[in-house]
């Protein structure tokens, strides 16, 4: 595979990564994809392939208790993670595995992680 652009960097970091990390039933995988303008996260189950949760910037529910803050920076970024620790912890799961989906550990990825960690999750 050529790198011929950004995402293919990205993809094939994603790859690599992705060799490693498997989500299970008992600690599933959270992947974090984030645009210009928005974030996005689900917490999948890699043996069966279904999605326990999921929340994004673009939500209603999340987008209102967004505020000042947008989908795009790092604000909203910590919204959409304590949404998401939210929802895994009234659905009883309290471990994960972090994916950052090829994105560096940076900015807004870093502040959904520590923002899920502090509302309650473990990874």
């Amino acid at each position: 595979m050529r790198i011929k652009t950004k995402d293919d960097r990205r993809q094939r970091i994603k790859h690599r990564i992705r060799k490693r990390v498997r989500g299970n039933e008992a600690r599933p995988r959270l992947t974090v994809f984030r645009s210009v303008s928005h974030m996005y996260v689900q917490v999948v189950d890699d043996m069966t392939g279904q999605t326990i949760a999921a929340a994004s910037s673009v939500e209603p529910g999340v987008k209102g208790s967004l505020g000042a803050a947008k989908g795009g920076n790092v604000a909203g970024a910590k919204t959409v993670g304590k949404a998401i620790a939210e929802r895994l912890l009234e659905k009883g799961v309290t471990r994960v595995v972090f994916d950052r989906n090829g994105f560096l550990y940076h900015g807004r990825v870093k502040a959904v992680a520590d923002a899920a960690r502090e509302a309650g999750l473990e990874f």
